[in-house]
């Protein structure tokens, strides 16, 4: 067991190696056992974390303010908007001021080509951790939420478990590529099989695909991708659709939707959940565009964890904020 952990940023997903995050889902664990048995766990008592988000949230603002109060400290939301960071603030000042008036600053902030280089200025300047709540590369929280819901489901050694992350259909906007990034990161250092589909515009970063299958490499598994979805989903024991912008394609708006809207029929229904295996599980971070990322019958039906994986989310972050901020 890792145990070096205080004061120290979580940022990207490869920030912690393979042994440290085994012991994040270990404290995750032992978190989620003792908030079910009613067991006081105060061990930030006195704490302070500053969550400021420049982006809308509804499961990371509510588990982490809730997570905090659990570990017996306080949560303050800030929203960017009612800063003066549109007034001058810079990331080293947030850093610096925010460093002396918190015990940890944890920030979303997802716009491309800008949110993870603000989020490590911000970590340049501060003498407290910075926790990465969701950027425009990684989304490394959500990650461990979904590697701890597969552990659950599926048992701790996921060797030859097959992993699909796809790319779904959605009219709502471009959505950041963070959580299908931080999937092929983390879920190849953990024995899966990692499939992932995508139509051609819609491409993950060329050096996270090139970490991804060092990952693979190293730990003698499979990385493979495919522009088939139902290829794809053929014998999956764990699915994990949802959409994504074509980033690395074009950043304009009209461009982007006219692409998204070619691949309609890239929706995650009751057909192609029948390719996989009988007890696989299907995933999503929500929320989810449905009737068209995925239907009812699915995301309500009996392959569905997404609550599962929604309540994780509170444990693996108690986890890591408990590690870095005592």
């Amino acid at each position: 067991m890792q145990t070096n952990f205080r004061g120290r940023d979580f940022i990207g997903d490869l920030d912690f190696s393979k042994e440290e995050v085994e012991t994040v889902l270990d404290v995750a664990w032992d978190l989620k056992r003792k908030r079910a048995l009613g067991e006081s766990h105060a061990l930030l008592r006195d704490k302070t974390l500053a969550m400021l988000f420049f982006f809308t949230s509804t499961r990371t603002r509510g588990s982490f303010e809730s997570g905090m109060a659990q570990l017996g400290g306080h949560a303050a939301f800030i929203d960017s908007e009612t800063t003066q960071i549109s007034h001058g603030d810079t990331a080293k000042e947030i850093g610096e001021i925010f460093g002396r008036y918190f015990d940890g600053i944890a920030i979303r902030q997802c716009d491309w080509n800008f949110g993870n280089q603000y989020i490590n200025d911000v970590a340049k300047a501060s003498r407290v951790p910075i926790l990465n709540m969701q950027c425009d590369v990684y989304h490394p929280f959500q990650c461990l939420a979904d590697l701890m819901t597969i552990q659950e489901k599926k048992g701790r050694d996921l060797k030859k478990k097959k992993v699909v992350v796809s790319w779904a259909y959605a009219a709502s906007y471009s959505k950041p590529i963070s959580v299908p990034q931080s999937l092929i990161l983390q879920m190849t250092r953990f024995g899966c099989d990692v499939v992932l589909a995508h139509p051609p515009e819609f491409k993950l970063m060329p050096e996270i695909m090139q970490q991804a299958k060092d990952n693979a490499k190293k730990y003698g598994v499979g990385f493979d991708v495919t522009d088939n979805m139902d290829e794809a989903f053929k014998d999956a024991d764990v699915v994990y659709p949802k959409s994504w912008g074509p980033m690395l394609t074009t950043t304009g708006k009209e461009e982007g939707k006219a692409l998204i809207d070619k691949y309609k029929d890239w929706i995650t229904d009751e057909r192609r959940m029948k390719l996989t295996k009988d007890d696989s599980i299907y995933m999503h971070c929500l929320p989810a565009d449905r009737g068209l990322e995925v239907t009812d019958g699915v995301i309500d039906g009996p392959h569905s964890v997404v609550y599962d994986e929604a309540e994780n989310r509170l444990h693996a972050q108690k986890a890591v904020m408990a590690l870095t901020m005592s």
